[in-house]
């Protein structure tokens, strides 16, 4: 018996420690996009050889490297053409890592079927309403959209201290705050897939990243920050790609193992709005900021991280709800 558990711990802690460098080439790849990234240099990242780091990789994510890699490039590029109109298609894929404008032009039309002078002007919108079909939620998206009254307004004249308030239906006056945050060193549990409206799913990350930090003394209250990471946009990334990472802050030399991963959420200007709200509302609260407050504030998002940040145990409000700030990275339009 003795002898079973033993295989069956190793077993655990070897499947740990191939999630843990996975991870850390996919924080890798999302930090240098831009750059050329060889497969050499990711398996190196690794600590594997390239050839059996291609097939874990592939085995373990669902993609080759070099599929992830453009994947993600594309994706960014996607959002940055909505959210930056101001800069040009040649440049937003330098920024993404093309080498050149023809290479981004075959990829982004394999992608999503059109030009992305295209995709600028309506095109993302007929992409949306495709995929909100597909997964059958038009109708709830068009509800959701008709349940806040946007009439935003300026409170504080000092520009690293911006307040607005909003009006939504039902929930009185929503705050939004535009000021700097610091960066953050974090360790996280990620999930790969979808998780809209599985509490549950976050549920067990967030148990499973406790029971790791607990032993370690790593659970000090109120400066431990308790977060969730977005590291792409669900409007544009498939639903079984989705990335998402569960988050405690911690030191920046904390050392990490196996499962739980480490990276560092750069701090600057961003935009939070605070919600009290059920399991059920993340997405209502989101659509909410992004399409109603957002474009009338005269910033857009750019691409650093967005997360949650979370203030309670949503298990001991007296409604069972979370008290959150929903935060996003933004520049000037």
């Amino acid at each position: 018996m003795t002898i079973i558990k033993a295989n069956e711990n190793q077993k655990k802690y070897l499947r740990n420690e191939y999630i843990s460098r996975i991870n850390r080439v996919i924080d890798y790849i999302e930090k240098n996009i831009d750059k050329d990234l060889s497969l050499k240099t990711i398996a190196d990242v690794a600590y594997f050889s390239q050839f059996h780091f291609h097939r874990i990789f592939r085995a373990m994510v669902g993609e080759t490297v070099n599929q992830f890699i453009q994947r993600v490039r594309v994706e960014k590029a996607a959002s940055l053409l909505i959210s930056n109109p101001k800069k040009s298609i040649t440049e937003i894929a330098f920024d993404c890592g093309f080498s050149g404008s023809s290479a981004f032009a075959r990829a982004f039309r394999e992608t999503f079927h059109m030009s992305a002078s295209e995709w600028r002007s309506e095109g993302h919108l007929q992409d949306r309403k495709i995929r909100e079909t597909n997964s059958k939620e038009s109708q709830t998206v068009g509800k959701i959209r008709k349940d806040f009254d946007v009439s935003s307004y300026y409170i504080d004249g000092e520009i690293q201290n911006q307040i607005w308030r909003i009006k939504m239906k039902e929930k009185g006056q929503i705050q939004v705050e535009v000021n700097v945050m610091p960066e953050l060193h974090v360790a996280y549990v990620r999930h790969i897939g979808p998780y809209k409206g599985n509490s549950e799913l976050f549920g067990k990350l967030f148990e499973k990243l406790m029971k790791w930090a607990a032993p370690r003394g790593l659970l000090r209250f109120p400066e431990t920050k308790v977060l969730v990471v977005y590291h792409d946009d669900p409007n544009i990334t498939d639903e079984d790609k989705l990335r998402t990472s569960a988050c405690i802050t911690v030191s920046e030399d904390t050392p990490v193992e196996g499962e739980v991963g480490k990276m560092t959420i750069p701090g600057g200007k961003f935009a939070v709005a605070r919600f009290e709200i059920a399991n059920d509302e993340f997405e209502e609260a989101w659509n909410m900021f992004m399409g109603g407050w957002l474009p009338e504030s005269g910033y857009q998002p750019d691409d650093r991280l967005c997360y949650e940040l979370y203030h309670n145990n949503h298990k001991e409000h007296p409604e069972k709800k979370h008290i959150v700030d929903i935060c996003v990275p933004v520049k000037p339009l």
